[in-house]
């Protein structure tokens, strides 16, 4: 795996999603100017709505893979998502300044969570490479899955439109998500030469060695920040159980203790395909990756890329320096 060129005196193609002109806005372009001024550095900063966020994004990476620098996405896993699909196809190096609730992907690659310190940190990076995976043809960087979690993630948006973007509203929705969770998927799984028939509430599939760690779902020989990956993702399934149960799993999950719940399996591998039983004349599923919600055309292909995401990330220093 050669790296992609990289000029520190390129500039650096930053993509915010958001309109430019309002005050948050022009905040944070005031923030990332001032930043590369400082560190005597040179960058764009674009900004685009959600509607024109692709476009957006696939100039800046075409403008940095031909100057030899990088895109960097501003924003939270959905914008993160929309920059990493840009840059792993343009095959140019990519940064991150996370501006989301978790930032799962940038805090398992060392980026601190603070704007400020992030930049800082970012103008100090190389290109390193991370494992990324795709549903079908859909890159994602911390998780993917169908069935129950799509629609806590949609019925979460419509709560949060309603009645604002707050911690308890959002628990709330999840919690009538939850409750009214009455259906199963009838999936055929094939993984590693095995074929399985299961029935399930969710699968879940991780990227994201932090994330599977705090869930208490990660291998323990691979290492939760840090690495490129290790080839591999979790498969986690749900079977099918009443509230009063699932509260239960909800609570083992938030404690870091979802390995150890009854009514959850998981398990690892470097792709597998999954076969949802459909309604007669359907061949479309709803599925969520990183964040973003999308219907998809089964069979669905979950798999580890072998082309990897050039990531500017600090090399950590070794445990023992």
């Amino acid at each position: 795996m050669e790296a992609p060129p990289f000029d520190v005196a390129a500039a650096l193609q930053f993509v915010v999603n958001g309109k430019a002109g309002h005050s948050d806005a022009d905040a944070k372009r005031d923030a990332i100017e001032s930043g590369l001024r400082d560190a005597g550095r040179t960058g764009v900063v674009r900004f685009a709505e959600p509607g024109e966020l692709v476009r957006a994004a696939r100039d800046a990476a075409a403008k940095a893979l031909a100057d030899g620098s990088a895109v960097v996405a501003v924003g939270g896993d959905g914008t993160i998502n929309t920059v990493a699909q840009a840059a792993h196809a343009a095959g140019c190096a990519m940064g991150v300044l996370p501006e989301g609730t978790f930032n799962y992907f940038a805090r398992e690659h060392g980026a601190p969570t603070d704007t400020a310190e992030a930049l800082r940190w970012l103008l100090a990076a190389r290109p390193e490479p991370a494992q990324v995976s795709a549903i079908n043809e859909r890159v994602f960087l911390v998780n993917a899955s169908l069935g129950l979690y799509p629609d806590l993630l949609q019925d979460r948006e419509r709560w949060t439109a309603r009645f604002g973007r707050h911690r308890l509203v959002a628990l709330a929705a999840a919690l009538a998500t939850l409750l009214r969770a009455q259906g199963a998927l009838r999936l055929s799984i094939e993984w590693d030469g095995k074929l399985r028939e299961v029935r399930t509430l969710t699968l879940f599939v991780g990227n994201n060695q932090l994330q599977l760690e705090q869930l208490g779902l990660a291998d323990p020989g691979v290492p939760a920040e840090g690495g490129a990956g290790d080839g591999h993702i979790t498969a986690v399934i749900l079977k099918p159980i009443g509230a009063v149960a699932m509260a239960g799993v909800v609570l083992r999950g938030a404690m870091g203790h979802l390995g150890d719940a009854g009514a959850v399996e998981h398990f690892t591998c470097q792709r597998l395909v999954v076969e949802p039983a459909l309604t007669l004349g359907r061949r479309r599923v709803k599925v969520a990756f990183d964040g973003e919600v999308e219907w998809m055309r089964a069979p669905l292909t979950i798999r580890v890329l072998e082309k990897p995401l050039w990531l500017l990330k600090v090399p950590r220093a070794p445990a023992d320096a």
